[in-house]
């Protein structure tokens, strides 16, 4: 229960119900409970979402179910993908990179970077919202209920690649909270969270939840290659954006299989 606990504790601003600091033990074994902590969000922007259209058009469902996603995240993945993008972008060697990623000040890239994330996500949630109003429109259904599967899957995907990540990949650095949880993955945490991925993604989805896992899998390899060429190993931040990238891939598949 301690490491369930962590893992809502610390990527939700779910209330802290264990107030002291998690061993890097503790916190190791959390990751493999990430996909478990995007079901829950999921479903908590789908209610968000579920509401929202009761009263306002799809573009502002859909900016509202946005707002939400950012909030119940406390906008850690959004930072890091921030981050992320001032360090690969604005540096010219991997320690000035790294150190442009540790400054907590966003830079040029990381506004452009952050804003386009944003708007991409914005737009694959009202293009979903107003395909699934037309459908509903057409079949005379009450309230649509057909994005519970984009929202679902894609925070669980997220999380699951995040897990992966950790495992996976080689740490840029010495120190800090990457690292410790890194030192204390192992195949247990791995098999745990890529099992629940897989069941939640066959469940919400069908089988369009395993292309998506297949999606998923790749933007994770062919992003974590990417910035192993330029710093050499993946940090916290990195662990944000690839989340942020693999929300945004699966959020656009669906969009177009609503739209095609």
């Amino acid at each position: 229960m301690i490491s369930i606990i962590a893992a809502f504790q610390f990527l939700t601003i779910f209330p802290a119900l264990i107030k002291r600091m998690f061993t890097p033990q503790e916190m190791g074994r959390a990751a493999g409970w990430f996909p478990l902590v995007g079901v829950v969000l999921g479903a908590l922007l789908y209610a968000v979402h579920y509401f929202a259209q009761m009263a306002f058009p799809a573009s502002i469902s859909a900016a509202l179910t946005l707002i939400a996603w950012v909030l119940l995240t406390r906008a850690l993945h959004l930072d890091g993908f921030m981050d992320t993008c001032d360090g690969l972008f604005g540096g010219w060697t991997p320690e000035r990179r790294l150190e442009i990623m540790k400054d907590s000040r966003v830079g040029a890239f990381g506004v452009a970077g952050g804003a386009l994330a944003l708007l991409l996500k914005y737009t694959a949630l009202a293009s979903s919202l107003n395909t699934s109003t037309l459908r509903q429109a057409q079949d005379g259904a009450a309230l649509s209920t057909s994005l519970l599967p984009a929202l679902v899957t894609s925070a669980v995907l997220a999380r699951w690649g995040m897990t992966l990540a950790i495992f996976a990949f080689p740490y840029a650095r010495e120190h800090g909270l990457g690292r410790e949880m890194k030192d204390n993955i192992g195949w247990m945490q791995i098999i745990l969270a890529t099992c629940t991925a897989l069941i939640v993604a066959w469940f919400a989805s069908g089988m369009m939840g395993l292309i998506a896992f297949a999606l998923a899998s790749l933007t994770l390899w062919l992003g974590a290659r990417y910035i192993l060429r330029l710093i050499l190993g993946l940090t916290g931040d990195s662990y944000g954006a690839l989340c942020e990238g693999i929300e945004l891939v699966v959020l656009l598949f669906f969009a177009a299989r609503g739209v095609l």
